[in-house]
């Protein structure tokens, strides 16, 4: 159990030296040194037994123990999950805010049904790595690839329209997802990427070849979903983006729609994710303190009673 315990700072063993020589030099005036404000509960004439002295250098030297902070490094070792490794691109560019995709619910953005419709996407897919990347007239990586859902469910709760820009840099957050998967180790790289609207000329700083090579050299398959009327995106350029991946191109006009095409990309392939191997500290300064303090209190107990029994 206890094997592999070092110390984070072996050198406050020298304290001892410090009590050591208040031992030899300053003798009259150790228990206002050692323990302060408990000159009160000691009388003066206490007899100074074998005992007391036990018990005060254990609790001195308990107490150096826990200060050198002894620990131990713990292993662990993530279970590999059968499941794909995602990068969710969204757009949250300006035209995402407009009504009336859903049909129950006018009043809501494209925006708002969109992240109704990935959270439950999410919260679906438990064996999945998964990250997220948001694009508007730059692109930033919201979450990088986690298993935790919740984090990422709640991260994309709190996106909003516009946050990255009134304009559309396509190609820009389609990159922005490709990096999220490089370092990936897994054989089913996957990116959906989501937008409702043409590449903004003059902002998108990266070329739409350059971005489709990108995902071919890591080996990603892109998904790609245009919302909205077929006219409102650029349908021949996410067909491309698809087909030169080995992906599919979808579309979507309202709400039923799109959550019908998360439900097919939802049946994808699983495969193997290779393990992952953390390790952790485990303290075990606790012991040492507790001993430390409980000698510290026989010590003032027996010599306030000695003390007092005089």
């Amino acid at each position: 159990m206890y094997d592999g315990i070092y110390f984070e700072f072996p050198k406050l063993l020298f304290l001892i030296f410090f009590f050591i020589a208040c031992a030899s030099l300053c003798k009259m005036k150790m228990p206002s040194i050692y323990f302060p404000h408990t000159s009160q509960f000691v009388k003066n004439g206490a007899s100074a037994s074998k005992l007391l002295f036990l018990l005060k250098w254990t609790a001195i030297v308990m107490m150096i123990l826990a200060l050198m902070s002894p620990v131990k490094d713990e292993p662990y070792e993530a279970k590999p999950k059968n499941g794909h490794e995602i990068a969710l691109i969204l757009d949250a560019s300006g035209s995402m805010n407009e009504r009336g995709f859903n049909a129950n619910n006018p009043a809501a953005s494209k925006f708002d049904v969109v992240k109704s419709i990935v959270k439950d996407f999410i919260s679906k897919r438990t064996n999945d790595n998964m990250g997220l990347v948001v694009f508007g007239q730059f692109s930033f990586v919201a979450s990088p690839l986690t298993y935790d859902k919740h984090i990422l469910s709640g991260i994309v709760s709190q996106l909003e329209v516009r946050m990255a820009g009134q304009s559309t840099a396509l190609y820009e957050g389609l990159a922005q997802g490709i990096n999220v998967l490089k370092m990936s180790h897994s054989k089913s790289k996957i990116a959906i990427l989501l937008t409702d609207g043409y590449s903004t000329a003059g902002v998108d700083k990266i070329p739409l070849d350059v971005a489709i090579d990108m995902a071919k050299k890591e080996g990603v398959k892109v998904y790609t979903i245009g919302v909205g009327a077929p006219d409102e995106y650029n349908r021949a350029v996410l067909m491309k983006i698809a087909k030169e991946t080995g992906g599919v191109a979808f579309g979507a006009s309202n709400a039923h729609q799109l959550e019908e095409i998360y439900q097919k990309i939802d049946k994808l392939e699983k495969s193997k994710i290779k393990n992952e191997t953390f390790t952790y500290m485990k303290y075990y300064y606790t012991y040492p303190l507790f001993l430390g303090l409980l000698s510290l209190l026989f010590y003032v107990f027996l010599r306030n009673k000695r003390g007092a029994s005089r």
